[in-house]
């Protein structure tokens, strides 16, 4: 049988900075925030498209507005 795996140490360190630092949340409402509340504001604050490339239409606008010299 396999051994279950290690539990993963909460990111304390990622989680106050995103919400103490990125979101500027003072610390009484950072430390009243629920793990669900934190985790829909790192939801709101990501790409969901991050990693996919833009469209050719996008692509297009994106030339037209910054032309090479």
């Amino acid at each position: 049988m396999s051994q279950p795996a290690a539990p993963v140490p909460f990111p304390w360190r990622e989680v106050m900075a995103f919400g103490l630092g990125r979101l500027g949340w003072p610390p009484d409402a950072f430390w009243a925030a629920t793990p669900r509340e934190i985790g829909a504001a790192l939801r709101a604050h990501q790409r969901a498209d991050a990693d996919a490339a833009p469209g050719r239409e996008a692509l297009h606008a994106l030339m037209a507005a910054h032309p090479d010299a």
